[in-house]
């Protein structure tokens, strides 16, 4: 199961960390700890997708979580700050936020930047234009996602095109949301993340 290779990829980092006591391997111990601390708020009990400013955040592991920000703390006084510890950075601040409205996304957008000097894939840019539209506006947000979508490197990823689709939605864009809801649904081949989508299409 999903579980299970969770758990093996911690325990293999764990161990990892211990005979490798790099930075960077205690970064990405860090990530998947925080990751992992998620687990059970992530779906519902049907098997649905839980976007993360949905999810019940007193179903978080907090020892997952108080553990996995130690190890954070390691990594960066190990003075060597690379792009698992960085990520692993951002996935703690989502962690220590009380609410999905209380998320420091100024901080997080910082984050984003720097990891994306070491780290500049789409997938960086998509999740720091994520990260603009909470801190700057749908609008701010849409125009990076627009580049990366519009015959752009990420044209045929179904995430770009759900995340285009909700900026859209906030927007009041309507038929435009739909649009770009219908590609994302093109593109997408897991039964959950299907039906997320389509929940979305239904609703506007």
């Amino acid at each position: 199961t999903r579980a299970d290779l969770a758990d093996e990829a911690i325990r293999l980092g764990r161990l990892l960390a211990d005979l490798l006591p790099d930075p960077e391997a205690l970064g990405l111990l860090a990530l998947m700890l925080f990751q992992d601390s998620r687990r059970a708020a992530r779906t519902a009990p049907d098997g649905d997708l839980v976007l993360l400013a949905d999810q019940d955040r007193a179903r978080w592991d907090r020892a997952r979580i108080a553990e996995a920000s130690a190890v954070l703390a390691r990594a960066v006084a190990g003075g060597r700050i690379g792009a698992f510890t960085l990520q692993a950075a951002i996935a703690e601040l989502h962690a220590v936020a009380p609410s999905a409205a209380a998320t420091d996304w100024g901080a997080i957008v910082g984050l984003y930047d720097l990891l994306a000097r070491l780290d500049p894939s789409a997938v960086v840019r998509l999740n720091r234009a994520v990260a603009v539209a909470e801190r700057d506006g749908p609008e701010a947000g849409l125009a990076l996602v627009v580049a990366l979508t519009d015959s752009g490197p990420l044209a045929g990823y179904h995430l770009a095109w759900s995340a285009r689709a909700d900026l859209l939605r906030r927007l009041g864009r309507h038929h435009e949301a739909r649009a770009a809801y219908a590609r994302a649904l093109d593109l997408a081949t897991q039964e959950p993340e299907r039906r997320f989508i389509e929940r979305r299409l239904a609703a506007i």
